[in-house]
């Protein structure tokens, strides 16, 4: 069972791709943030249902919430036995991942409440190679600061087994004609820290790293799978496959 648990609809950027950035009510309702108390009863709420899957997102930013690192803490020391949640996976566009929010996280993946591998993945939004294409796609200046703070992430997580991280691109117009630099700058930082991984065309798994270029949902889906299949060709894979073992 996948369980999103949004805890805020608020976002520090406006991504093309994105409602975001096509009105300023992203639910069509004023955007708030989750409060404690909510998110305690949701949790609780959990509780024996079968191998459920967690992830505290859904169009907003979750580390935007004032009090991320307190709600992501008690959900695994509540956690005991799995009690809660099977399995923990993050969405974050990563602009504001501080080297001590990576740290807690990292701690909490390798020793947090639950077995082994609870925190399974992270998933960041990256969708540029440049500075400039960053801009011109997530409508804000922040494309240097994202490379850092996922390329330090990766640094900080070392040896350590989890999370996986899936580094990703959504192939779209003002970033298409990157899509073999995006996966040959995240490739070679993912061989820098000795670690197996894929680049794939479709949702990867959980068992390693990915680099994925994925495809726009869009009104017009023949000219984006067109975009996404040439993407795909610029980097040497097919549009549909699934390709394990190093890049």
């Amino acid at each position: 069972m996948n369980v999103n648990l949004e805890l805020t609809d608020h976002c520090n950027i406006r991504c093309r791709m994105c409602s975001q950035s096509l009105r300023d009510e992203a639910h069509g309702a004023p955007m708030r943030f989750m409060d404690f108390d909510t998110w305690r009863r949701a949790l609780a709420g959990l509780e024996g249902l079968h191998d459920v899957h967690l992830c505290p997102h859904w169009l907003g930013e979750p580390t935007l919430h004032p009090h991320f690192d307190a709600f992501v803490e008690y959900a695994f020391a509540i956690n005991g036995n799995n009690r809660i949640f099977r399995r923990f996976k993050l969405h974050t566009n990563a602009v504001i991942l501080s080297p001590e929010r990576s740290r807690r996280l990292l701690r909490l993946a390798n020793g947090g409440g639950g077995e082994r591998g609870t925190f399974e993945a992270i998933h960041f939004s990256i969708d540029a190679a440049s500075a400039a294409s960053y801009a011109f796609v997530k409508g804000a200046d922040h494309g240097e600061r994202v490379f850092r703070n996922v390329a330090r992430f990766i640094e900080l997580r070392g040896a350590l087994p989890f999370p996986v991280v899936h580094l990703t691109m959504v192939v779209q117009e003002g970033n298409r004609h990157e899509a073999r630099a995006f996966t040959q700058r995240w490739s070679d930082v993912l061989k820098a820290a000795g670690r197996p991984f894929r680049v794939t065309a479709d949702w990867p798994p959980f068992d390693q790293d990915a680099v994925y270029l994925r495809r726009l949902n869009t009104g017009d889906q023949p000219l984006a799978d067109a975009w996404h299949a040439r993407a795909c060709e610029d980097v040497g894979m097919a549009a549909q496959s699934r390709l394990p073992g190093s890049f």
